[in-house]
């Protein structure tokens, strides 16, 4: 058991899998399930994360004396940017353009995830400083292997901060988030929106409720294979129409049914007996978190009642927090999604690119703030309770 001395043991380790479950999830908490043995094992395992797709595992861990895991942190060779979500494919451009070689870099991340949780895995009984030292770990390992860059993105506020006390730059970055301000009814949520907003939200939904479209969540052992084909179908309509490359393989989803079914809440719509769209989502401690859609039939608001308003209902059904339904679509504010930060942190070995990156990203983040001023401003909610 972690007692607070200095690490004896750095190592890389090349799998999720050579690493022990009770481990791992000891210093991830069981807050967030993208950080959990499970779901990153799932997408190494169905081959979504993997060296041939361009992921390459190099997870970092620290072991005590006796060879306890004591911190640990996702990470990635990477030989492109797909799949991350916080864009530097300019960057990239640059540095080749410039002469050098951009990729392979380090990525401390969930893969194919938007989803901010804690990067830098901390076992509850073990010195938290052991966060300086993964950062200061990381930054070594690419510096040794020669690599351009070393990104850790969607941390938390906490780590945010301490990746710059370590030297890294900062780059912040918008969600749309819903919050759940004691709500225990949709109606107590809808009670908080101005007259217009209200009556338009009211509006879809009934436009869904009379198209004879059926809405049911399912979670748990109720998963079946069934529903995660009637899914893949969904999912693999939207990667081929709007992105033209899929991450994660059919199998991927059939793991993450069988090793955290209860962490999953997959809305499913039927018509006339046949699923015709879904929205998958993982339940964290706080947050459920709005992960992908797809739809094989054309259903007026279908996509705002699946992945937004069922979103609503069962947080508030669970307790819940939070909604994050991710970077796209300002559409979201209407539906009280508010903008709400996220962050990233980035090292880069090259001085002077360094500082022109750091000079980009000053200026990106007095955007990025006006923007969500200017976002905020299309609230729905009434001016005395905002």
């Amino acid at each position: 058991m972690p007692d607070g001395r200095e690490p004896t043991t750095i190592k890389v380790i090349p799998a999720i899998n050579d690493i022990a479950v009770d481990q791992w999830d000891a210093c991830a908490g069981p807050t967030n399930p993208f950080l959990s043995h499970a779901f990153l094992s799932a997408l190494e395992d169905s081959g979504s994360a993997s060296a041939e797709e361009g992921w390459v595992p190099q997870h970092l861990v620290i072991e005590d004396e006796d060879g306890a895991l004591i911190a640990a942190a996702p990470l990635y060779l990477k030989t492109h940017s797909h799949g991350e979500y916080i864009f530097d494919w300019a960057w990239a451009d640059a540095y080749h353009r410039a002469g050098g070689e951009y990729y392979p870099k380090l990525l401390c991340a969930v893969p194919f995830t938007p989803a901010s949780g804690p990067r830098l895995l901390i076992h509850p009984d073990a010195d938290s400083d052991l966060a300086n030292v993964l950062i200061r770990g990381m930054i070594q390992l690419a510096q040794k292997l020669d690599l351009s860059s070393l990104h850790i993105n969607f941390l938390t506020p906490e780590q945010f901060k301490r990746c710059a006390d370590n030297g890294m730059l900062q780059r912040v970055s918008r969600q749309f988030h819903w919050e759940n301000r004691g709500y225990t009814t949709f109606d107590d949520f809808l009670g908080d929106l101005t007259s217009r907003k209200r009556k338009a939200i009211r509006k879809e939904r009934r436009s869904v409720a009379e198209s004879g479209v059926e809405i049911k969540v399912v979670t748990g052992n109720d998963l079946t294979e069934e529903h995660w084909d009637a899914f893949f179908r969904f999912y693999r309509d939207t990667t081929d129409r709007k992105w033209g490359q899929r991450y994660l393989t059919r199998r991927f989803f059939s793991l993450l049914g069988e090793r955290m079914g209860d962490r999953v809440a997959l809305v499913l719509a039927v018509a006339d007996g046949t699923y015709v769209g879904g929205a998958l989502n993982l339940i964290g401690d706080d947050t459920l978190f709005g992960r992908y859609w797809g739809s094989i039939e054309d259903y007026k608001f279908l996509h705002f009642e699946a992945c937004y308003y069922r979103a609503i209902d069962f947080a508030i059904e669970r307790g819940l927090k939070w909604v994050e339904a991710g970077a796209q679509g300002p559409h979201k504010i209407q539906r009280g999604y508010l903008p709400r930060e996220t962050y990233s942190a980035h090292w880069i070995g090259n001085e002077g690119f360094s500082r022109a990156v750091e000079n980009f990203l000053g200026q990106e983040k007095k955007e990025i703030e006006e923007e969500m001023r200017y976002l905020a401003e299309g609230s729905p909610f009434r001016k005395d309770i905002e």
